[in-house]
């Protein structure tokens, strides 16, 4: 199975999509980043035409992949997959992360209209729904997105495919090296013994994060798994006759 995580926007989750949702869940599947060369030092290099055609036959050589697209070369990609016609096939599905923010609503919703364009089919297309508000539904929080696909319906948008904010995930990224969801949750040290017996101040703080850490990615971990299972991934869609009628509705969409 090979996936692309994609969207044009930044901040919607992409490589915590990639890394923490599908990689452990898709057996034997490996991680692709396709990303902007110095892109941290705030310059952009598009991708090519010869890059692509790399990237397509990788693919080939491959059973599965998670594919995490960065912001900055989503828009080069899908020019480069209308120039190689029909290069969308090489992805069993696209899976696009949006956050309640406006903005990556709005850059979410014109990421599903170029999919639908390009001849992706809706059952091909899935929404997860990231760092959602708490107490507050999907419809709420994403109701840019709700009122647009409740009209054209041109992706697979299961409001049960949600992911609460967490404060694990920059844990991780303080951690080096930095561990699974998977790895911290099946952590069965004794923390709290530990804590009692340490006999400074800084160990037991150093301690505490860590049991703070191992009860976030429990409940995380349960989180991850509820989603995965609402994105219904499996083997790839057959009827897919229908993807000419949803680019022509995505075309009046975006008109």
């Amino acid at each position: 199975m090979k996936i692309a995580v994609i969207n044009f926007s930044g901040n919607v989750g992409k490589t915590t999509i990639a890394r923490h949702l599908l990689l452990p869940r898709i057996p034997g599947a490996e991680s692709i980043s396709v990303e902007s060369v110095n892109a941290s030092e705030g310059e952009s290099t598009a991708m090519r035409g010869r890059q692509f055609g790399a990237l397509q036959d990788y693919l080939h050589t491959i059973e599965s992949a998670v594919v995490d697209i960065g912001a900055s070369n989503v828009d080069d990609l899908i020019h480069l997959m209308r120039v190689y016609r029909g290069s969308h096939a090489d992805y069993d599905y696209f899976v696009v992360p949006t956050t309640p923010a406006i903005k990556q609503q709005q850059d979410t919703i014109a990421t599903l209209v170029d999919l639908s364009q390009l001849g992706v089919p809706p059952a091909r297309i899935k929404l997860v729904f990231n760092m959602a508000e708490f107490g507050t539904s999907v419809d709420e929080s994403f109701f840019l997105i709700t009122a647009f696909l409740k009209d054209q319906a041109i992706c697979t948008a299961d409001p049960s495919c949600c992911l609460g904010a967490n404060d694990i995930y920059g844990r991780l990224r303080r951690m080096d090296p930095s561990p699974s969801i998977a790895e911290l949750a099946a952590d069965e040290t004794d923390y709290k013994a530990l804590i009692a017996a340490a006999t400074n101040t800084q160990d037991k703080l150093a301690l505490g994060q860590r049991l703070a850490t191992l009860r976030l990615a429990q409940h995380v971990g349960e989180e991850l798994d509820a989603c995965f299972e609402a994105l219904r991934l499996g083997a790839p869609p057959a009827a897919l006759a229908a993807a000419p009628t949803h680019r022509a509705a995505a075309r009046k969409a975006a008109a």
